[in-house]
């Protein structure tokens, strides 16, 4: 069991006043089997409104709006979540019943491809091979395994809105695109999953009381019979040390901060994700 302190800032600089902004935000976690929200909040400076809501996919999710004029625009999140070890699936359901109508209709969200996870063919055909006479559940870790070879982790070579075929021409990447290309091979051969957008602890061996810099982070969770996370980049099942904020079919639809304003086109942002196990 971890319990992590997590302090998330954005902060916007705007050369020029902003005279109105509208924006929704995606920081809060999800309380859920296996992860408690002990304590949550987030504050939004300055901010003029803001409401609450689920969105369809059952993220959080708080709308503000600014009207006054601003230079600078500053989020905190601030969360205090205990999570446990997930444990390993229990079951794997067979080939069969994955490709069968119930789960066709059932899971179809899951199956569908957008623009971001659509792979090319290489891609899909590695996946068929590496599942060859491999059960669902066996299959799906060893594909992103195989994917994850593949490709290098090099930071600010692609950006949020890099779709995997460019990820994987260049064969370099980060977590969102590891994300993304391991969600378009499952959902290739026919594995439902999704796309997950949290935090993560970046030393499983941390000292309790310590504060570490963190990161947002993007695993997939696969249905084989039951929801299983799996974080392709760090090559491990999603444990104790990652903390779920929201899913989707990719990152479009969980992105942490999404909005429009009226004013200069040119601005600053810092992001700083910090994290303190402490317990």
């Amino acid at each position: 069991m971890s319990r992590l302190r997590i302090v998330h800032t954005s902060t916007f600089r705007y050369t020029d006043p902003v005279v109105a902004s509208y924006n929704e935000a995606r920081m809060t976690p999800l309380s859920q089997p296996g992860q408690a929200v002990l304590e949550s909040r987030l504050d939004v400076h300055p901010q003029t409104w803001m409401h609450d809501y689920r969105d369809y996919w059952g993220t959080q999710v708080t709308v503000f709006e600014v009207l006054a004029p601003h230079q600078s625009l500053l989020l905190t999140a601030e969360h205090l979540v205990e999570v446990v070890e997930r444990p390993a699936a229990s079951s794997s359901v067979d080939w069969e019943v994955l490709h069968g109508a119930e789960v066709r209709d059932r899971l179809s969200e899951q199956l569908a491809d957008t623009a971001a996870t659509e792979v090319p063919d290489e891609v899909v055909q590695i996946a068929r091979r590496v599942a060859d006479g491999l059960d669902p559940a066996a299959a799906a870790e060893a594909v992103c395994r195989a994917l994850r070879d593949e490709m290098e982790y090099i930071p600010g070579v692609t950006t949020v809105h890099t779709p995997a075929t460019e990820a994987w021409a260049k064969r370099t990447g980060v977590c969102q695109d590891m994300a993304h290309l391991a969600l378009g091979a499952l959902r290739a051969i026919g594995i439902p999953a999704r796309y997950v957008s949290g935090y993560l602890h970046p030393d499983s061996s941390g000292e309790i009381g310590a504060t570490v810099t963190g990161e947002s982070h993007a695993w997939v969770e696969w249905w084989t019979g039951e929801w299983t996370g799996y974080d392709p980049t760090n090559r491990v099942r999603a444990g104790e040390h990652h903390v779920v904020l929201g899913r989707g079919r990719c990152y479009d639809d969980v992105p942490p901060l999404r909005g429009i304003y009226a004013g200069p086109q040119t601005q600053d942002l810092v992001v700083q994700v910090r994290i303190t196990r402490e317990a």
